[in-house]
C-alpha cells in the first residue's frame, strides 16, 4: 500500500534528525509535502549534542529524494511567534496544511523530584509540554481552514507510567496526554483528529549518548551502547532493547492516514510490550 497521505502537507517539529527526520521521510514516501522545523542549536542543560543546520538540510534532501516538496526553518518550539511564522510561510508556499506532528522534545539531567534543580524542570516543561501546545496552536487554524486534518503528539511510555529520577520528563509527557485529549474534544466537530504515540526507548541520539550510558550503568567507568542494551531489554516484553525511529513513524503514518479516519483521542504505545511490565 502506497500513497496513504498523497497530496497532503505535514508540519513536523524536531525534524532535523531522529524520530522527526524519520517521520518526515516516511510521510514523504507516502506522498506528503513537508514543513520541517528544528531548533538547530545546542540548548542549555541538554547533555547530548543537539541538531545542527546541516542536519535539517540533510532532512530536506531526503524528502526531496522522495520526489516531495519541503520547506524548512530553524525554530525553537518555545517561541510561539516564530512557530506561527514558520507554519504560515510553509502553508503559503505549499498551499495548505493537513497534518501536524508535534515531535520536538529534549532530555536533560534528572534526579529525585524533591531534589531536582528548578532550571531543569522549567526547561523540560517549556519544551516537552509548552512546545507541543504552541505547535498545535500555531498550526490548527490551517487545519480548520482546510476543513479538517490530523494531529499526532509525541508522548512516551513515560507519559503512561512513572519512572524514578526523571519525574520532570514523566510529568511533561503525562501532560501531553491531557493536551491530546483536550485538543481532540475541542476540535472534533471541525473534523480534526488528535492522537498521541508513546514510544519506548528509540535508537536515536537522545538515548544513545554518553550521559544515558552513565545514567543506566553507573557501575562502569566507561559504559557504551553494548552495556546499555541488556538494561533496556529488561524494560520490554519483546526481545529488543529499543525500537527504531521508523517503527514510530509507521504508527504516525497510520494515525494521520485515512485508515484511522475515525480514530481520535487515542494513546498508541510503540513500546515492545513495555506497558505490560
Amino acid at each position: 500500500m502506497t500513497g496513504r497521505v498523497d497530496g497532503k502537507v505535514a508540519f513536523i517539529t524536531g525534524a532535523a534528525r531522529g524520530q522527526g527526520r524519520s517521520h518526515a521521510v516516511r510521510l514523504a514516501q507516502e506522498g506528503a509535502d513537508i514543513i520541517a522545523i528544528d531548533v538547530c542549536k545546542q540548548l542549555d542543560n541538554v547533555p547530548f549534542p543537539m541538531s545542527t543546520p546541516e542536519d535539517l538540510a540533510e532532512t530536506a534532501e531526503l524528502v526531496k529524494a522522495e520526489g516531495r516538496r519541503v520547506v524548512t526553518a530553524e525554530v525553537d518550539v518555545r517561541d510561539y511567534d516564530a512557530l506561527k511564522q514558520a507554519v504560515d510561510s510553509g502553508v503559503e508556499q505549499l498551499g495548505k496544511l493537513d497534518i501536524i506532528v508535534a515531535n520536538a522534545g529534549i532530555g536533560n539531567e534528572g534526579g529525585p523530584l524533591a531534589d531536582l534543580d528548578e532550571t531543569l524542570w522549567d526547561d523540560m516543561i517549556a519544551v516537552n509540554l509548552g512546545g507541543v501546545w504552541k505547535t498545535v496552536k500555531a498550526g490548527v487554524p490551517h487545519l480548520i481552514a482546510a476543513g479538517g486534518g490530523a494531529v499526532v503528539l509525541t508522548g512516551s511510555v513515560g507519559g503512561l507510567k512513572a519512572y524514578p529520577n526523571v519525574g520532570h520528563y514523566v510529568a511533561a509527557k503525562h501532560a501531553v496526554v491531557g493536551l491530546m485529549r483536550t485538543f481532540a474534544v475541542e476540535h472534533g466537530h471541525q473534523s480534526i483528529r488528535v492522537n498521541a504515540v508513546h514510544p519506548t526507548h528509540v535508537s536515536t541520539s537522545m538515548l544513545l549518548n554518553e550521559g544515558t550510558y552513565k545514567l543506566f550503568r553507573p557501575d562502569l567507568e566507561n559504559p557504551g551502547p553494548a552495556d546499555l542494551e541488556p538494561i533496556c531489554r529488561m524494560f520490554h516484553t519483546l526481545p529488543t532493547p529499543w525500537v527504531d525511529p521508523v517503527d514510530v513513524s509507521n504508527a504516525v503514518l497510520y494515525l494521520v492516514s485515512d485508515e484511522a479516519r475515525f480514530v481520535t483521542g487515542v494513546s498508541l504505545p510503540v513500546d515492545a510490550g513495555s506497558m505490560l511490565k
